[in-house]
């Protein structure tokens, strides 16, 4: 059964969906772009069988959870949250971290910045940035060919940047990313949550604002400052990496590549016959997958 709850968190009220025992162990479930909490429709009640306390919230600016007041949607910023959710939650050592797309981006800086809250982690179709910097296979036609592909599928990046047109353009924009990242997959549910979420002007500017705030490092806060300083990390915490091998937002051959960065009990895998939303495609092997690394 899904619940609505809230929490307070840096100065904003979080809604999020939650699922299992309320005195169980936290997974924190952190949803991407563009996308919502309802992405976690089938792996919450899994973990949740599991005896999993699952919660995932609805991230900054998207509703129902209030808009930053301070305008900020850097990484830092989001890693932060993810820490303040944890005390708001009244959590313990025992926590986990799961995140795909934008929530990935935020889960390693979070386990480097702060590995006393969450025991391990698992990310979801964006590797971490640090564990890029290997070299492809090929050599320098190898790299080459790897980035002209990629280069083809990040168009979205800089077009995002360019205010007011980019905004106006996210009733096709939004479908056409889940079809290119995902393809075959009916995201109509998805995407009506998407757009329910995103239900005001300023919501889908801060939607955006994730993009922007990355490409324009001279808007960030120094109240996030020490959060900031690890979105580069490569966390040492365990972490499970998960990339379908059809996803059509970034190459499989970028999570091939950051695995190399994983050490210790951390590990990569590719799931078959799934593209970028690759917990919605295959649920439940990913559900498995997921449920196994975290017991």
């Amino acid at each position: 059964m899904t619940e609505t709850i809230t929490y307070q968190a840096n100065g904003m009220t979080f809604h999020a969906l939650a699922w299992g025992p309320a005195d169980g162990p936290l997974a924190l479930c952190l949803h991407g772009y563009p996308d919502t909490a309802w992405t976690w429709r089938h792996l919450g009640p899994s973990l949740a069988e599991r005896g999993w306390r699952v919660v995932a919230p609805f991230s900054r600016g998207y509703g129902p959870t209030d808009l930053s007041p301070d305008g900020n949607y850097q990484v830092g910023a989001l890693a932060s949250d993810t820490v303040a959710a944890h005390e708001a939650l009244g959590a313990d050592e025992r926590a986990v971290l799961i995140g795909h797309d934008w929530g990935a981006i935020s889960l390693y800086p979070t386990l480097a910045h702060s590995p006393d809250r969450f025991s391990r982690g698992v990310g979801l179709a964006v590797p971490p940035f640090g564990g890029l910097k290997g070299k492809t296979p090929g050599g320098i036609g190898g790299e080459a060919l790897l980035g002209a592909k990629q280069a083809r599928r990040s168009w979205y990046l800089a077009f995002q940047q360019v205010p007011w047109l980019s905004e106006r353009s996210l009733d096709r924009l939004i479908p056409k990313l889940w079809a290119d990242w995902s393809p075959g997959y009916d995201a109509a549910e998805d995407v009506a949550y998407v757009f329910e979420s995103l239900d005001t002007p300023q919501r889908r500017t801060a939607a955006l604002r994730y993009y922007r705030a990355m490409a324009r490092p001279w808007t960030h806060s120094s109240a996030y400052r020490e959060f900031q300083r690890h979105w580069l990390d490569v966390p040492a915490r365990p972490v499970l990496y998960l990339h379908g091998d059809q996803d059509g937002c970034l190459l499989p051959g970028y999570a091939l590549r950051a695995s190399a960065a994983l050490t210790g009990d951390s590990r990569m895998e590719l799931v078959g016959g799934a593209g970028h939303f690759l917990h919605l495609e295959r649920p439940d092997h990913v559900n498995g997958l997921i449920g196994d690394f975290l017991s």
